[in-house]
């Protein structure tokens, strides 16, 4: 057996097996096994206790190059709270396409509740300045967004009379990339005492492990991974949301079938590591011969 052969493989033969493997979860989803973990627990069971007289937070501080990641989380999330009929506030502190992802986002989900605009939910849109409008709406959040992302005045909602500040909202939730779901661990958390909880990147998990551990965030999503874990306890949960992910057109944008492609797609590239490998040592016994 020439293992010199062996060794050689064509590039666009992996690059076919990495194409199949990734299709095969898209066109058929298999449903691998996803265990929920406490830091995910933490926003879900947070979400799960709160009702029509509380009101949550979304600011949207990712952009597209973030959303193949964050959109499946972003999603996840407004379902459970429309569905437990929280108010909902969405604001945009990232500069490059948050409030395009937000729009984007509740255009997405709230067509599927039965909902009132400026009732139950508001996209008071974008804000420059970074920390100085997080802090603003410690204050007044209308003196901060007096129209919202379509220019209409914020004070003719009821949503926004009943929430004024900080002191009406039960948590903030930070979609993220970057620092700023930081600014409202450190700042927002630490100045007005609001439960925040942070929804990431996968790379850039790691980094509020400890504001988690400090108690300074309830919860935190990291990736692909966290988005698919939040859908499966909300899938259990909730008959209406196993209904929503059952459509295939859904399916197909999940996070679980996202780590279904992402899974098999890591087990072919193990597979072609463990081949090399095994074919480099074979390659040096023949040589000593």
């Amino acid at each position: 057996m020439d293992i010199q052969k062996l060794l050689y493989i064509d590039r666009r033969i992996i690059y076919l097996l990495v194409a199949i493997g990734a299709l095969i979860p898209i066109i058929r989803p298999i449903g691998l096994p996803v265990v929920p973990t406490a830091p995910v627990k933490g926003l879900f069971n947070k979400i799960d206790t709160l009702g029509p007289d509380d009101a949550v937070m979304i600011s949207f501080d990712y952009g597209p190059s973030s959303e193949p990641e964050l959109n499946p989380m972003a999603a996840a999330i407004l379902r459970h709270l429309f569905i437990r009929k929280v108010r909902v506030l969405v604001v945009a502190i990232f500069p490059l396409g948050g409030v395009s992802m937000a729009i984007q986002q509740l255009e997405r989900v709230s067509q599927e509740f039965d909902l009132q605009y400026g009732v139950d939910y508001v996209n008071l849109g974008y804000k420059d300045g970074g920390q100085a409008p997080m802090k603003a709406m410690g204050v007044s959040i209308h003196d901060v967004f007096p129209a919202d992302v379509d220019g209409r005045p914020t004070d003719e909602m009821s949503l926004i009379q009943q929430v004024v500040n900080y002191d009406d909202i039960d948590v903030v939730i930070s979609l993220a990339t970057g620092v700023i779901g930081e600014w409202w661990a450190n700042l927002i958390n630490a100045q007005f005492g609001v439960d925040v909880a942070v929804g990431c990147t996968a790379v850039s998990a790691p980094k509020y492990y400890a504001y988690l551990r400090s108690g300074q965030m309830i919860g935190l999503l990291g990736g692909l991974k966290g988005a698919s874990e939040y859908e499966k306890l909300l899938i259990d949960r909730y008959p209406e949301a196993r209904e929503l992910y059952g459509k295939p057109e859904e399916a197909k944008k999940s996070a679980i079938t996202g780590m279904d492609v992402q899974s098999i797609v890591h087990v072919i590239i193990i597979a072609f590591i463990i081949f090399g490998n095994t074919m480099y040592f074979a390659l040096r016994r023949s040589q000593r011969r």
